[in-house]
């Protein structure tokens, strides 16, 4: 680790506490809000035998929830230059690759674009990127679930009551009923 790294993580120590207190109130809210939206689950820290530090509020959607613009969640392929990593540089063919997220992921993802906030599926599994095909893997399908199934919300330590209660505005408006 450089000495600006060990100098950055050092500052953030002493604003730790604080930073965690905060993301927990967020999840609190986000659990709140979403309760009782059919189909949609808030992934919480399963038990008191766990210690979250609430870095990163998730949800999952599953697949037959219906988002507005859905039929038309890959019709466009990526443009430009994808990837970028060690100089690997390729165009986006198609919209469509062997791993990705469910259509209405992707359109809640688009819908919340526009509405000005910033969301994104869960990671792409390591096994399915192109770096490590040639890896070693060990597979059960529940990383292959999560990606179709999950996305990231706002959740970083400016994000304030008023922010969770827009975003999750948004998604039951883009929920079809």
């Amino acid at each position: 680790m450089s000495n600006i790294c060990a100098g950055i993580g050092r500052g953030q120590m002493t604003v730790a506490d604080e930073h965690i207190k905060h993301h927990q109130h967020v999840c609190s809210l986000y659990k709140e809000l979403l309760k009782g939206i059919d189909g949609i689950t808030l992934q919480e820290n399963p038990s008191s035998d766990y210690d979250s530090n609430y870095w990163l509020n998730t949800i999952l959607v599953e697949p037959w929830v219906k988002i507005k613009g859905e039929e038309d969640a890959y019709s466009e392929a990526v443009q430009g230059a994808v990837g970028g990593a060690g100089n690997v540089l390729h165009g986006g063919a198609s919209a469509h690759t062997d791993c990705e997220p469910n259509t209405n992921i992707e359109a809640l993802r688009i819908y919340l674009d526009q509405a000005g906030i910033e969301a994104r599926p869960l990671w792409k599994p390591m096994h399915k990127q192109p770096v490590y095909k040639n890896n070693p893997a060990y597979l059960n399908g529940v990383s292959e679930e999560l990606f179709k199934k999950g996305m990231c919300l706002p959740s970083g330590p400016y994000v304030i009551d008023d922010d969770v209660r827009y975003i999750v505005e948004k998604i039951k408006e883009a929920m079809l009923r």
